[in-house]
């Protein structure tokens, strides 16, 4: 089996900063599993869909294809063949994405595809159950968190920082009502894994973080030394121009 770090953790606690650093280090595949629900949840916003329909997200999910391909600092997010990597990032996708994560279909779908992405090699992962659902064996595990406040404040700067600037008690809120939407599902609640190394982020830079991760994962066998270079992403196809599984079910 592939070596696997997981990065766990509540929104905006800076998993993804983290784990494409890391996943840079070491030379490995980089999974955001975020972008995979937010490239549903932009499905269904262009079908003019809603969560609140189970049974029309079911339907939606059976045809859809997802991949993911380029390297940990320009990741692509694939749907359906069209590359949706800088559609996926607004807060009412957000939003949605939070919603479809609670529905145990959806979650089982995706935790499927995201289990096969193993089969490329060894890779970080960050999301919000890779340690205690998708790769409960993985040789490290990292729950990444920080204070509500401190989240709601990062969330604002790179919203701002993407010309989508929202009031920070409005994000403040948003982050509180997904915290508790996450943690208080019935299939996969966001909690820390069992053997997992807790990380508070709150006043720390990312360097300090990620320093800390990479010295977790080289303590285990089978991790990979640092790297000497930056990997090279290589082609950056859509789905059914590279090796893998590119459906969501």
């Amino acid at each position: 089996m592939s070596f696997v770090v997981t990065i766990d953790g509540p929104s905006a606690a800076g998993k993804s900063t983290v784990a494409r650093e890391v996943a840079v280090r070491l030379g490995l595949l980089y999974v955001d599993t975020g972008a995979l629900y937010r490239a549903l949840a932009l499905k269904l916003e262009r079908q003019g869909g809603s969560p609140d329909q189970q049974r029309d997200v079911e339907r939606m999910i059976e045809g859809t294809l997802l991949d993911l391909s380029g390297s940990p600092e320009q990741p692509h997010v694939w749907l359906d063949g069209e590359d949706v990597s800088g559609q996926i990032r607004t807060p009412e996708v957000s939003e949605s994405a939070s919603r479809l994560a609670a529905m145990p279909a959806v979650r089982r779908r995706l935790i499927r595809f995201q289990r096969a992405l193993r089969e490329r090699g060894p890779l970080v992962g960050e999301g919000r159950d890779l340690g205690t659902v998708v790769f409960p064996d993985a040789e490290v595990k990292i729950y990444l968190d920080a204070d509500a406040l401190t989240r709601a404040r990062r969330r604002a700067c790179e919203l701002e920082q993407r010309g989508l600037p929202v009031a920070l008690e409005q994000v403040l809120a948003e982050i509180q009502r997904r915290d508790q939407r996450d943690r208080t599902r019935a299939d996969s609640p966001l909690r820390p894994a069992k053997g997992a190394i807790i990380i508070e982020s709150s006043g720390r830079d990312v360097e300090s973080v990620v320093q800390e991760v990479l010295r977790a994962a080289q303590a285990r066998e089978g991790c990979p030394p640092l790297a000497l270079r930056e990997p090279d992403p290589g082609p950056s196809p859509g789905p059914g121009g590279r090796s893998g599984p590119d459906r969501a079910d």
